[in-house]
């Protein structure tokens, strides 16, 4: 274990500040990340909370140890979105009984966790330690883990629970301080105009923890009826099935803070008896691309799929290192403005940096002490990014005598961080399009622009060769990579 380890800190949602970050374990600390709902492929905004945390993860592993770290993200493989893609996807073969309905869900669940995984992986994000699925911790287990059933049952038994017209609610006001992390009061939830209260609920900010299913909806058997659970019971199971009732860190996206999260802590901490659910909450930044709202209404809505393996934005294919630096670049707690610019920039840092690195036979054993400062500073990558752009000038001007002990550093950084550090790789269609660009700007005499458009592949390690072809005598460009 590090001694850094003492130096970490990290900004709590709960309380508002920035703190300390004591684990209740050093000897095993606990992480969960809210993971994906399943019913189609992720898009770009789900791939934030994925990198940052696995950042942190890699953080804590190196401040106390691989085998002291326990990362649970979790796939959500119940909801109604899922029923309703199955539906639209298998509506035919459901209706002529050559599929069942929870065949035709298993098949969409499937398919779109297997495209996460690649997709995640693409990125450079570690698998986590644990990947529950809601669906196997809805009932009481053989092996004695929370799950859901059971911990509607405690409510109930604790008197903060209800059942009322089929389903089983949670009695908001049988919380005193209910709101504390989104800081929302239940007097400002009254029954009014911007609230549909159904007429079973005690208060209008009760929600469901069980609701009935109809045949032709997937459902377990309870006490309360066949049905199925609620979304944020789900995330209250499968973290204190690994995690315990309270542990450390509990992260996922803004967006989540109300009413996910919230009603998180009130289902563990009032089934459990419990002061807190997790001791720091964590949350990343909105994401908005090109300056507007993802929407598909919009049509900028992205799969990372697409980013990957489509033209789709910005008329190619991004690398998956490249993502994940656009990523980095802003604070996670910030607002990011998701651009090709951005990626542009990302994937020229990345070329600088990985050239530099190509200067160091391998990695070494240490991380830069400052890499490690800026990233348990409420994980600053933008000041990490800094020390590593230091790194590449000075692995670059490198005198020759004696190992190149910037580029071993920074290749040994680029590593703990995710990235790929193998062979430049670039896009034939991107410096194809380059070449014709600047083919046409020397045929109009333009040389000052022809130049640039040279050392901006240049820069990315493209070294381009102009000659003659032989038969016709126009001017013809190769390029290779220069290392």
């Amino acid at each position: 274990m590090s001694d850094a380890s003492q130096g970490l800190r990290l900004y709590n949602t709960l309380t508002r500040t920035k703190e300390d970050f004591v684990p209740i374990d050093p000897r095993n600390v606990r992480m969960y990340v809210c993971g994906p709902t399943v019913y189609d492929f992720a898009h770009i905004g789900n791939a934030r909370p994925v990198i940052v945390f696995d950042v942190l993860f890699r953080l804590l592993r190196h401040l106390h140890g691989e085998t002291h770290v326990t990362y649970v993200r979790n796939i959500t493989d119940v909801d109604d979105k899922i029923n309703a893609r199955a539906l639209r996807d298998f509506g035919g073969e459901i209706a002529s009984g050559a599929l069942s309905l929870n065949e035709a869900i298993r098949r969409v669940t499937e398919k779109t966790a297997d495209q996460f995984h690649r997709d995640v992986a693409t990125l450079g994000c570690l698998e986590p330690t644990v990947e529950p699925r809601a669906t196997e911790f809805v009932e009481p287990r053989a092996d004695g883990k929370a799950d859901m059933i059971t911990l509607i049952q405690s409510l109930i038994g604790r008197g903060h629970a209800y059942v009322a017209a089929g389903e089983v609610l949670f009695d908001t006001a049988s919380m005193p301080d209910y709101g504390q992390l989104s800081r929302r009061n239940l007097d400002e939830q009254q029954a009014g105009a911007r609230i549909a209260v159904d007429a079973h609920k005690k208060n209008p900010g009760d929600f469901v923890l069980w609701k009935l299913s109809s045949p032709e909806e997937p459902g377990w058997q309870s006490p309360w009826g066949r049905g199925r659970p609620g979304w944020h019971i789900e995330c209250s199971a499968m973290s204190a099935a690994y995690l315990g009732e309270v542990f450390d860190i509990h992260g996922g996206g803004l967006d989540l803070i109300f009413p996910h999260h919230e009603n998180e802590i009130a289902q563990s901490r009032c089934a459990h008896g419990t002061s807190v659910m997790a001791n720091v909450w964590m949350h990343n930044g909105f994401l908005q691309v090109e300056g507007q709202k993802m929407s598909k209404s919009l049509g900028n809505f992205y799969s990372i799929h697409e980013l990957l393996e489509t033209d789709t934005f910005g008329g190619r294919k991004w690398p998956g290192d490249v993502l994940r630096l656009a990523m980095l670049m802003t604070h996670y707690r910030e607002p990011i403005d998701f651009s090709v610019r951005k990626l542009e920039e990302a994937e020229n840092t990345l070329r600088k940096w990985k050239r530099a690195a190509d200067l160091a036979p391998a990695a070494g054993s240490q991380l830069p002490v400052e890499v490690v400062e800026a990233l348990s500073d409420d994980l600053a990558t933008y000041a990490a990014f800094q020390q590593l752009t230091q790194l590449a000038g000075e692995a670059t001007d490198f005198d020759g005598s004696g190992d190149n002990a910037a580029a071993v550093a920074l290749k040994t950084a680029l590593t703990f961080l995710g990235f790929d550090i193998g062979a430049i790789k670039v896009d034939d269609t991107v410096v194809a399009k380059a070449i014709a660009e600047r083919l046409t700007l020397i045929a109009a005499k333009n040389w000052t622009e022809a130049d640039r458009v040279r050392d901006e592949l240049l820069a990315q390690g493209v070294q381009l060769k102009d000659g003659k072809d032989p038969v016709t005598g126009e001017r013809v460009t190769t390029w290779e990579i220069k290392r």
